[in-house]
């Protein structure tokens, strides 16, 4: 199932996907936090979060999400039956497509956001 191929890769890109997910909500956290100092800081940071730098990061964020959520379904599948450990390959190139199907509103709306 693993030794480099599709399963390898499923079980990296999830733990990848899960520290930049917990890296995001202690950004959030924090940033939230920034109102008790009063609204000039919380401003300020919401300003700098505004950047396109932070847009793409946005961008990582959702991708993140979306495949991490599809991949636990995936997972659920393959822990709980048959079917999920015989066809786990073909399960996780249909985690890609529906990645890719999910993800493509997100792309379009915030790219088309920054280049304008």
């Amino acid at each position: 199932m693993y030794r480099g191929r599709e399963g390898q890769w499923a079980f990296y890109l999830h733990r990848i996907s899960g520290l930049g997910i917990l890296v995001f909500l202690i950004l959030h956290i924090l940033n939230i936090g920034s109102a008790m100092w009063g609204p000039e800081v919380s401003n300020r940071w919401m300003a700098f979060y505004h950047q396109p730098v932070f847009q793409l990061g946005l961008l990582l964020l959702i991708a993140g999400v979306i495949y991490h959520g599809l991949n636990g379904l995936r997972i659920i599948l393959m822990d709980f039956t048959r079917f999920g450990v015989r066809h786990q390959r073909q399960l996780w190139y249909g985690v890609w497509v529906l990645f890719a199907l999910l993800y493509a509103p997100f792309l379009i709306k915030i790219l088309g956001g920054i280049f304008h």
